[in-house]
């Protein structure tokens, strides 16, 4: 599919979410600006970082870049969706400020889009890359995988509940457009925190629309210490509950949504398995009476699960037994 000329061109929103990261957020600029499309606008919103962020920006000279700067730490989220709700544009993607993404990103992306009306979202596979920027090749692989990327077909998928939710093959959060007036941004509720990106997925799937996959890999996800998925998997206590009770809310959602019925049992049973690991983030921080009904409640609705009644069984063990071996719990 060819372009129009650029000034046929749609407008594009590029929203950045930033928070003290210049040297990350400088490389994920730079490549929102080198792209091939063109009719961009580039919103970076900085969740109030100790850092000179407005300095940074100023320095790139570039007329399509707006600068907003949250005067206190708002949270992941609402930083977030600040700048879906000024985004101008027909359509709109999320850039993080620690990932990259190829020149010919959007270029790929919008044409499917604008040939398709009811296309609400166009997305692609990516790359893996560490702190220092270099791809990781087993990693990158291995993520394709274990989304279900390779097995995809390239062109529309209508519906797609399946490869959103169960497959979570849209990487929504960095490699993916969406057409902007299809999405109501307000809807998104607070309580999916993190999981933002698999709730927008939902907003996108039960729109009735079409999404279309390009199984090239266009963009560049970093992996490293400050990513919130390394977070959330046991470095950061906090991050851990934080993650679990977006869990909790999201398959709720999906649980009682009677367009998901089919899926029903799937997000059951990843919402008891979010229970579990609440307790288990609760008893690590020694909240021991906060952790028990999270365990009840996983034990009350599913048949014998070892993880649950292992750590159920924990929080009635002496906590200098019990803290030994909590620290090996997942």
């Amino acid at each position: 599919m060819s372009l129009l000329p650029e000034s046929q061109q749609p407008l594009v929103s590029v929203i950045i979410p930033t928070y003290n990261r210049p040297e990350y957020l400088k490389l994920a600029i730079t490549s929102a600006i080198k792209q091939t499309y063109q009719n961009i606008e580039i919103i970076i919103s900085d969740n109030c970082s100790s850092e000179n962020i407005q300095a940074l920006v100023a320095s790139f000279g570039d007329s399509r870049i707006k600068f907003w700067r949250h005067q206190q730490n708002v949270g992941m989220l609402a930083n977030q969706q600040y700048g879906f709700k000024i985004a101008r544009g027909k359509y709109c993607a999320s850039l993080h400020d620690d990932d990259i993404w190829n020149e010919d990103f959007l270029s790929k992306l919008i044409p499917p889009l604008e040939a398709n009306p009811d296309l609400i979202i166009a997305f692609c596979d990516q790359y893996i890359i560490d702190a220092q920027g270099k791809i990781n090749n087993i990693g990158t692989e291995q993520n394709t995988r274990a989304f279900k990327r390779h097995k995809l077909a390239k062109g529309i998928h209508q519906p797609f509940y399946k490869i959103g939710l169960i497959d979570k093959s849209i990487p929504t959060a960095a490699a993916c457009v969406i057409r902007n007036d299809f999405v109501d941004w307000d809807s998104i509720p607070s309580e999916v925190d993190g999981m933002w990106d698999l709730y927008l997925t939902y907003l996108c799937c039960i729109s009735g629309h079409g999404a279309y996959y390009h199984p090239e890999r266009l963009t560049q996800y970093r992996a490293h210490a400050q990513t919130d998925t390394m977070l959330s998997g046991g470095r950061d206590l906090q991050a851990k509950i934080r993650k679990a009770k977006s869990e909790m809310f999201c398959y709720q959602v999906f649980m009682e949504d009677t367009h998901l019925k089919e899926f029903k049992n799937y997000f059951q049973q990843k919402w008891l398995e979010a229970n579990t690991t609440l307790g288990i983030g609760l008893l690590r921080s020694e909240q021991i009476a906060e952790a028990r009904p999270y365990f009840w409640q996983a034990l009350n609705k599913q048949k014998f699960n070892p993880r649950t009644v292992a750590a159920l069984g924990l929080s009635f063990t002496p906590r200098f037994l019990a803290s030994k071996l909590i620290k090996t719990s997942k």
